[in-house]
């Protein structure tokens, strides 16, 4: 892979605030942190466009005793099952459950399973956590 370097001026303070983040965070250096803000931009653009392959997980928190809401969940991802990777349920109180989904797939048919997930009737909390599959590897018995 070739690497291409390129400069960026900012204010002081600017960049003094940036040290400290990427420190907090643990990053060995400045291009560490750019790299990830690139990438995480690239991801950001791909799924607004609603174009390619994309690997979301869908949290969902909602109260187990409403059956109608269970069943409802359990019928969404049977429906839409070649989106569905897995799933896994957490019991967090005798009331309170949270569930993550995850689904890959076309863009625009991930994002609608995560909408119609996070707003079925009776959630109470739900949030989509979503990334573009972006080819990193070349080669192998998995990557062709």
């Amino acid at each position: 892979m070739a690497v291409e370097r390129f400069g960026v001026s900012v204010p002081a303070e600017l960049a003094e605030e940036f040290d400290n983040l990427i420190a907090a965070k643990g990053y060995a250096n400045r291009s560490e942190a750019i790299r990830d803000l690139m990438r995480d931009a690239l991801v950001q653009a791909a799924w607004e466009q609603g174009e390619g392959e994309v690997v979301a997980t869908v949290t969902l928190v909602y109260d187990h005793r409403v059956r109608t809401l269970s069943q409802a969940l359990i019928a969404a991802q049977h429906r839409h099952d070649e989106l569905v990777v897995c799933t896994t349920h957490v019991h967090l109180d005798e009331c309170a459950c949270l569930e993550v989904v995850v689904l890959r797939g076309p863009a625009a048919e991930v994002m609608g399973m995560a909408n119609q997930l996070i707003s079925a009737k009776g959630v109470q909390h739900g949030k989509i956590v979503h990334t573009a599959i972006r080819p990193q590897c070349r080669g192998g018995p998995h990557h062709p």
